[in-house]
């Protein structure tokens, strides 16, 4: 009878075949690799007729995103989460961390070899933002499909 039972599992009970759109961060510079590559694998199966432009646009977003994140919303033992939602007409990426305090655009200077990320978002976004989330802000950017 047990036998029986296992093998007329419902459905519902099923493994997800769906790559998972967040994953969690550990608020560490080699967490951007691991970024990168959940961001094309995710792109690559819900919009699999997307140019290879289009993900690696995506891909740099995304990139921007958990670097500023990492950088500046995170210290020693935190991590962050990366949410995507992606269809054919656009891919929306958003990065949660602990921290409340917002990104702001930096004035543009050769000596630094940083502080360009908001410029990359005005660019390749159509639209970007920050809103609160329960322990800390999340930054997401829209990058429309061409």
């Amino acid at each position: 009878m047990i036998e029986r039972w296992r093998n007329t599992a419902p459905a519902c009970c099923a493994p997800p075949t769906d790559p998972p759109p967040v994953l969690l961060l550990a608020g560490k510079p080699e967490s951007a690799g691991a970024a990168r590559e959940f961001v094309r694998e995710y792109i690559r199966y819900q919009v699999p007729d997307a140019s290879d432009d289009y993900v690696e646009t995506v891909v740099l977003v995304a990139c921007e995103l958990v670097t500023n994140a990492i950088r500046y919303g995170t210290e020693p033992g935190d991590s962050l989460r990366v949410i995507l939602d992606a269809d054919h007409a656009r891919t929306r990426v958003e990065v949660q961390d602990p921290v409340r305090r917002r990104p702001r655009p930096r004035p543009e200077s050769e000596q630094r070899d940083r502080g360009r990320g908001l410029i990359i978002l005005d660019a390749l976004c159509s639209t970007w933002g920050v809103i609160d989330a329960p322990l800390g802000k999340a930054v997401w950017a829209e990058v429309k499909a061409s």
